[in-house]
């Protein structure tokens, strides 16, 4: 087959571009509807923005590997380092994720309940009564940082410094993206924090995921059995952290901001908390935490008649899926009552998040218990500071009056 591609006039779509960034829904409805494989010269990518398209992409790990990377200023010919699960295709992530999954079990999650509900209390007591508070800063990120971390066996004098390295390794310079001396230098730091506590855990085990990691065996493909490696094993540990962290900070960054804006939908489940585990889901939909992922191409595939050559870089966007008339009928209005079957918003396949149902246990709790506390509240957009990367699209600060 031979690549086709047939340009659109006047549309272009960057990832790095803030302004774009801060409202991207009108070019992704033209990219949906005029160009569904989009074509990026600047930064050599294809992209896929309808749902029925990103999904079916998720749902070929064969054709669309994660092997090379899936942020785009990672990507490359070469494969990444094999320590990271997400960066793994089958059949070694397939035992790799067993893993995970053996240390992230129903009851060690259904468990944290309780202690999430004390941690909201902690963070948003002290603000009942006040003007306001960052709802980000103050509660939005602090919250699954501190649930993961107690999670995964974090010391709790280590907490904020691991959660301001992850912060960093988000940083954005112009013209470069991710990949920059500054988010190096924090990656360094986080990895730093994350090796000593394992090398902690394989002297001294207790009661957490970390230990569970550490002493854990894997059945390798000739039947032999090993333990994991520190990369293997920080690897883990740094994914988990990191998205454990970042995905519902966002989420709840996003909360703050659309529920100002529909006020209606508020009150409504301020008076009917029993609504918040479909509003979660309409939340995730309608503003996706992670709205892009990058696949690599291990053979030619072809959509809507433009074939995507062999090697090529494909960007996933969840966040353009999410708003598909095609799936989602009225998908730019916000509905806490919608009703739909699944959304792409953690990813789909093989490499659906692994940590998705604490995050959207999480994301109820926190919202059900700042709710009660803080019916009404007003953003202070003046002062509010976005969240630009590739990958992640949110709030770092949403000031608000209540």
């Amino acid at each position: 087959m031979t690549a086709v591609e047939t340009p659109v006039e006047d549309l272009y779509w960057d990832p790095f571009d803030t302004a774009i960034d801060a409202d991207p829904y009108d070019i992704w409805k033209r990219m949906r509807d005029e160009a569904p494989v989009y074509r990026n010269d600047v930064y050599d990518f294809w992209a896929l923005s309808r749902y029925a398209d990103v999904e079916a992409a998720h749902k070929d790990p064969a054709t669309f590997s994660s092997a090379h990377g899936t942020v785009l200023e990672l990507m490359g010919s070469g494969e990444m380092p094999q320590n990271m699960m997400i960066f793994l295709d089958p059949p070694g992530h397939g035992r790799l994720r067993t893993l995970v999954s053996r240390a992230f079990t129903p009851r060690r999650i259904e468990g944290l309940e309780p202690h999430i509900r004390e941690l909201c209390a902690r963070l948003l007591d002290p603000h009942v009564g006040g003007d306001g508070f960052d709802f980000v800063q103050d509660f939005g990120a602090q919250l699954p940082s501190m649930v993961i971390s107690e999670l995964l066996g974090v010391p709790e004098d280590q907490r904020e410094a691991v959660r301001h390295a992850i912060d960093d390794t988000f940083h954005i310079e112009p013209g470069v993206g991710m990949i920059n001396d500054f988010s190096f230098e924090a990656r360094i730091r986080l990895w730093g924090h994350l090796q000593a506590i394992i090398d902690d855990r394989r002297a001294h085990p207790r009661d957490d995921m970390i230990t569970d990691l550490v002493q854990t065996e894997m059945t390798e493909e000739d039947g032999s059995t090993r333990r994991l490696t520190d990369e293997e094993c920080s690897g883990f540990v740094n994914l988990l952290v990191s998205a454990g962290t970042e995905t519902v900070a966002r989420l709840l960054g996003w909360a703050a901001i659309l529920l100002d804006q529909h006020p209606d939908q508020r009150a409504e489940l301020v008076a009917r908390p029993g609504l918040l585990p479909n509003a979660v889901e309409e939340l995730l939909r309608f503003e996706a935490p992670s709205p892009v992922q990058g696949r690599w191409t291990t053979a030619e595939v072809e959509f809507h008649g433009t074939v995507i050559p062999q090697d090529s870089k494909v960007l996933l966007l969840t966040g353009s899926a999410g708003r598909d008339e095609r799936k989602y009928p009225e998908g730019d209005r916000f509905d806490i009552h919608r009703r739909f079957d699944h959304h792409v918003s953690f990813g789909y396949g093989i490499h659906f998040c692994i940590g998705a149902a604490l995050a959207r246990m999480e994301g109820r709790i926190a919202l059900e218990e700042a709710l009660a506390r803080f019916p009404e509240w007003r953003v202070d957009h003046d002062h509010a500071v976005r969240l630009h990367t590739s990958t992640v699209r949110g709030w770092v600060n949403v000031p608000i009056g209540v």
